[in-house]
């Protein structure tokens, strides 16, 4: 029984897909917060890179991956996509499962699929300094090693509630050279409005990138860069459903529905969207903590808490949502990014809320019969799974699942220790 599907370096994806080329009806534009007019890629140009303001307005189907992106990418790409043996013998299901392994990347998730290029790109246009947001660390340690590698400063602002809960994620930040603040901070204006006014306040990913934006926009050498919800990010993600695309083929099935854990969409996106061109059913797995998709409402909102950024339109719990203090930090975010949400919308995508206490007890049985601890964020998508694996015992389907693990968890032991006294 074959365990693992590997493809050859050379056969790395050289175009990522963008998915707005294969949409009957094109997503809502999005719209200059000041004027309430759709967004003009220029307006952009003062907050990103010209050539990320290009792939985010782009419709082309493919779009080229430069040579150093190609490069960085072979460090760890192309990833494993894996055959679920273990849990399918611990579920009794005869259900067949797959998971792609994003956890192999340097930082140990999917999010180096997009820091590398963001790194190039304003690398390039000659921008010295970048900031970010980062909610359990994942993403300020992908764009660490991107920053450091193109030789750019890097400033990292990280949800309070994580900078204390997950200092290894900090360490390594600061490892490749970047700058760490406890977000809300007293680096911008609007993290010391918060703090005055609710010193006690323990963050959110919508305030650490309100805070991420303004000090980019403090200073003419720096751009801001973005973990999810925008499409650009989520078109640099599609090379882990591309490259699980050839690999379901050479394991000689294609999956009956495609699983991945839902905050902003990058990972989600990244897996799915290359299926969904072939009609194929996919499943955001969402905490119910932060329920945007499952229970939140479509309509215009800020991507930040201080209205910041243009206006999106997404299923949102509202930008000023406070979620709770969850482990999967990565997915407390109030909005789903413009084209996952309006995929929602049109009855392209499903979605699913997931508690926390099935989540880590979901992680746990994957950890026990596959031996990799997940991240908390991708508990979501392993519970998913189980529920969908168990339909299938009970109607006696042998249905092929394909999930994203987008992450390990051996910076998260923390929150694993939370969790084992409760079984």
């Amino acid at each position: 029984m074959r365990k693992k599907f590997i493809l050859e370096e050379s056969e790395l994806p050289k175009r990522w897909y963008n998915i707005k080329a294969d949409l009957a009806k094109s997503p809502d534009p999005l719209l200059n917060p000041s004027t309430k007019e759709p967004l003009k890629p220029v307006e952009m140009e003062g907050l990103f890179a010209k050539e990320l303001v290009n792939q985010e307005f782009s419709n082309e189907r493919w779009i080229d991956i430069p040579e150093e992106v190609l490069e960085m990418y072979k460090i760890y790409r192309p990833t494993p996509l894996v055959r679920a043996y273990g849990l399918e013998r611990a579920l009794d299901t005869p259900a067949r499962i797959y998971f792609k392994n994003e956890s192999v990347s340097p930082v140990g998730s999917h999010k180096l699929n997009t820091a590398i290029p963001q790194a190039y790109y304003n690398k390039v246009e000659g921008i010295k300094r970048l900031t970010t947001e980062t909610g359990a660390g994942q993403w300020g340690s992908a764009m660490s090693i991107a920053c450091r590698h193109f030789g750019l400063e890097l400033d990292v602002f990280m949800v309070r509630q994580s900078y204390d809960a997950k200092p290894y994620r900090r360490v390594l930040m600061n490892s490749y050279g970047a700058s760490v603040h406890a977000s809300p901070s007293e680096k911008t204006e609007f993290g010391r409005s918060l703090l005055n006014s609710k010193p006690e306040e323990r963050g959110s990913l919508g305030i650490a990138i309100s805070e991420a934006v303004e000090a980019a926009v403090s200073h003419d050498s720096a751009r801001y860069t973005l973990g999810s919800v925008l499409d650009h990010v989520l078109i640099h993600q599609s090379i882990i459903g591309l490259e699980a695309e050839m690999q379901m083929e050479m394991a000689g099935v294609m999956p009956d529905k495609v699983i991945a854990c839902f905050g902003g969409g990058s990972n989600f996106a990244g897996i799915a969207f290359p299926f969904i061109r072939h009609n194929i059913k996919a499943i955001a797995a969402e905490p119910a903590a932060c329920p945007k998709l499952t229970r939140g409402e479509f309509r215009y909102d800020y991507g930040d808490t201080a209205g910041l950024t243009p206006l999106i339109p997404m299923f949102t719990l509202g930008h000023d949502f406070s979620p709770e203090q969850i482990h999967a930090a990565g997915l407390r975010y109030h909005g789903g990014g413009r084209l996952p949400s309006h995929m929602k919308r049109e009855g392209l995508i499903d979605s699913a809320a997931v508690d926390q206490d099935e989540a880590f007890a979901a992680g746990l049985i994957f950890a026990r019969s596959e031996g990799i601890l997940p991240a908390p964020e991708s508990t979501h998508a392993i519970a998913v799974v189980l529920r969908e694996a168990l339909k299938a015992k009970e109607a006696g389907k042998s249905e092929v699942l394909l999930f994203n693990l987008s992450g390990h968890g051996l910076l998260d032991l923390a929150a694993y220790e939370d969790f084992l006294p409760k079984i």
